[in-house]
This record gives C-alpha cells, structure tokens and sequence, in this order.
C-alpha cells in the first residue's frame, strides 16, 4: 500500500528545519495507514496522539502553549519518553482538539526542528487556524497510479510509467481503470479487491459493495456529528443529489449543479452555498467552475461561484451510489459512463493540484477541462469516454481561442508520444496530463 504523498513526508523529514506538518483529507482516505505505519518506519520511536480514540489527551494542551511544557505534558499522560532530536509526534484528528491546532504555531516559532505531524478529517471546520505556521497538504484517495501500486504487478506498472502505446497495453490498462472505476481508492475498498482476488469474483464484487455501503453511511452520519440537524438535512441532500442529476447527463459533459428539486422551498445559489462549502471543506465533493467567453490566467479571477459543477471525491462510491454494477462498468454499458470518466478525470487533476477546476463552455460549446500552464497560458483537456473520439466543443474552443496545444483523454489507444500539440490520450493516463501542459 505505497502513497506517493509519502515522498513529500521524506522530503519534509530531510530539512534542516520545518514547520509542523498539517495532513488533511476526507474520512478514511489512509492518512493514520500513512503516517503511522509507512512514514513511522523513518524514526526510532514515534509518539501517538488520537484525540478522538483519547479526548483527555487535550489536557496536555490545556494550559501554557509552549512546546516543552506540552511535549513534558504529553510524556507524563502516556508514560512515554519523547527525544525531540529524533523522535516523530504525530496528532492524529487533531481537528477534535482546538488548542492543539492553535499550538502548531508555537511549535514552527519555538521548535522548527521537531518532527511534529498533525492530521485530520474535518480540518476545514475549524473555528481558527494557524495560517502560514504549518505545511498543509491533501490525503487523497488512491490514484489510479496507487491503485496499480496496489495490485502489485511490476510488468504492467513499468509500462505505464513509460506511457507505452500498443493495442496489448492498452487492452491491459483499460481493464485495471474500469476495475478501478468500480472499487474506486478509498484504501480498505482496495485492500479488499485484491486481498480476495484469488477468490470468486461474486466475493471480490460484495465485499467491496459493502465496504462502499458501510463508508456512504459513515459520511452521513458525520453530517449530523459536525453540523446542526437542519444544516445536516440539506448537507445530506446537496451530497445525495450529485449522483441522482446524471440521469440527463448521458454520455455528454457534466451539467452544472441543479438547486431546483434538492431540498423543499430552497433553489438559490445562495440557500446551499454552506451545504456546498460544508462538503468542499470536508473533502468530500471536488469543484469545477465553468468559464464563460476568453478564459485568461489567472482562471480563479474569473469564475462564478454561484455556477459550479459537483463532483465526487471517489469514483468507486459514485458508482455505488448509483448502484452501477461490476458488469455494467467492465462493458461500459451504461447512459452516464461519459459523467465517470469525467469525475475520474477531476480526481487525478486534483491529486495534481488542480482543485477546484475550471472548464468552459459558449453556446453549446463545453470543454471538460482548462488549466493553466507555467507559461499562463490555458490549455482545453476534453474527455471522451468511448472509442468516438470527434471533438466539435474542441474545434470550437481552437477557433474561438487558439490554445498553443490541447489535449484529448479518451477510451482508446491514443496517438503515438512524439505529437507536442494535439495530444490525444488514453484516459488512464490522466496523471502525465501535468507534463504535456509544461512541456
């Protein structure tokens, strides 16, 4: 179960100093898995802290906030020494404890070169945060690049890394992303899909189902814990809703969200704005803005949050939660597989950094996809899902704003690797989308 975050962990470790270290992410993405079991092993004692497992541990946090006093506090309620020179501290749902989040600014003034780790679910409700006092980076689910990691076969990893184009990798490839579109990369989804792979796959298809069960239920009931029972009401109904709008989406882009129909006597913008961020901030629902006329850079400056589109966070529970089956996927014989690849899309782009996204649209023009280069300059990405792989909206966008390339992510093998300005991809190649634009 290999993370490619943990190399920004390394990365963190090997400095002279270091602010604390902030992982956030939704509910069980693996950010305990990460830091207590891969990046643990990089130390010869680590200190643990789980404030939702041990509340009273926020007593060591209860008084003054310097860094010795609460490492002493923290030593005399565990019975476990702490070298500072050495030794890892990790904070673990450090989101149930405020004064504990407060305290990371006093660890990145007065003790730079202790390894400090915090990590949490709901680190986007805080009441306050110490903003510029702690380095903050994102616990996705797992990557399709994870995922391979995962099924731990060296011969078809080495040529996805090499991008390789034949008729046999692609068949092989395609295969592992249709698999990865039903068991999508929460950790214990995947763990299951191969743990039980020398099994009947009528067992690999249930155990993943229920784990897929077990998580959407999960995340419900954090609507209540973390918000108000009415705001918990329409949170429910804003996250169940992004599902049930594919049904006129078929196999063209993502609609923009639909206000009217989701919750009784509201259909503003303004009346779900809360819900909306709630899960944003949560990690729960990916962003897209569409943009309107000449996209420029920054593409921030000119969206319109009152136009968003919604995405899942994981494209294995969107499946789920529109109780696609194994079959249907393994086919591509269902209306809204465009609307999958899409989200499939939005998770790589925003385990590259691009989220929220941006898309575009004029008229009956829409591109999935715009991002911005090292340059400033906006490159369109179309998805296409299937073998049909004719792009009007793209040879819209060229005529109306003549990008320097573009590039297309499809369900087919692809163009060969040499082509530098209409590139055309095969979708499980979404992660190399980072090296096109800059290169």
């Amino acid at each position: 179960m290999k993370r490619i975050l943990l190399n920004k962990l390394l990365d963190w470790k090997n400095q002279a100093s270091r602010k604390p270290l902030l992982i956030d992410g939704a509910r069980q993405t693996g950010k305990t898995f990460l830091l207590q079991t891969l990046f643990a092993d990089e130390f010869p004692s680590v200190l643990y802290i789980d404030f939702l497992k041990t509340p009273q541990m926020a007593d060591a946090f209860s008084g003054e906030l310097s860094p010795d006093v609460i490492i002493s506090n923290i030593e005399l309620l565990t019975g476990q020494v702490f070298n500072p020179e050495s030794d890892l501290l990790i904070l673990d749902e450090i989101g149930e404890c405020q004064k504990a989040v407060t305290a990371l600014k006093y660890f990145a003034q007065e003790a730079s070169t202790y390894y400090v780790v915090a990590s949490g679910s709901n680190i986007g409700l805080l009441a306050s945060f110490p903003v510029g006092k702690v380095e903050h980076c994102y616990l996705n689910p797992f990557t399709f690049k994870e995922f391979l990691w995962a099924a731990n076969e060296p011969l078809l990893l080495k040529v996805y890394e090499q991008q390789a184009n034949s008729k046999a990798v692609h068949t092989k490839l395609f295969d592992k992303l249709t698999d990865y579109y039903f068991t999508g990369g929460m950790p214990e989804a995947v763990a299951a899909w191969f743990e039980y792979s020398e099994t009947s796959i009528l067992k690999r298809i249930n155990q993943v189902e229920q784990i897929h069960a077990d998580l959407l239920e999960g995340y419900k009931r954090d609507f209540g814990k973390y918000a108000n029972k009415v705001d918990a009401q329409l949170i429910e109904s804003v996250f169940s809703s992004i599902p049930s709008q594919l049904s006129s989406v078929f196999d063209g882009s993502v609609n923009r969200f639909k206000f009217k129909g989701v919750f009784a006597k509201k259909s503003r913008y303004a009346e779900f704005e809360s819900a909306i961020n709630w899960l944003h901030r949560c990690r729960l629902v990916l962003k897209n803005h569409p943009i309107e006329g000449l996209p420029k850079s920054p593409l921030a400056a000119y969206q319109k949050n009152n136009k968003v589109k919604l995405f899942f966070f994981d494209v294995g529970l969107l499946n789920h939660s529109l109780s696609t089956t194994y079959k249907e996927i393994k086919q591509q014989a269902y209306e809204y597989k465009g609307y999958i690849a899409e989200n499939f899309v939005q998770q790589e782009l925003a385990a590259l950094g691009f989220e929220p996204s941006f898309s575009w649209n004029d008229a009956r023009a829409e591109i999935e996809f715009i991002v911005s280069n090292k340059q400033g300059e906006i490159i369109p990405i179309e998805v296409k899902s299937g073998g049909r792989t004719r792009a009007k909206s793209l040879k819209s966008y060229i005529v109306k704003c003549a990008p320097s390339k573009t590039i297309k992510l499809t369900g087919t093998q692809g163009s060969n690797n040499l082509e530098k300005i209409n590139i055309v991809m095969p979708l499980y190649y979404a992660e190399f989308i980072i090296d096109k634009i800059n290169n």
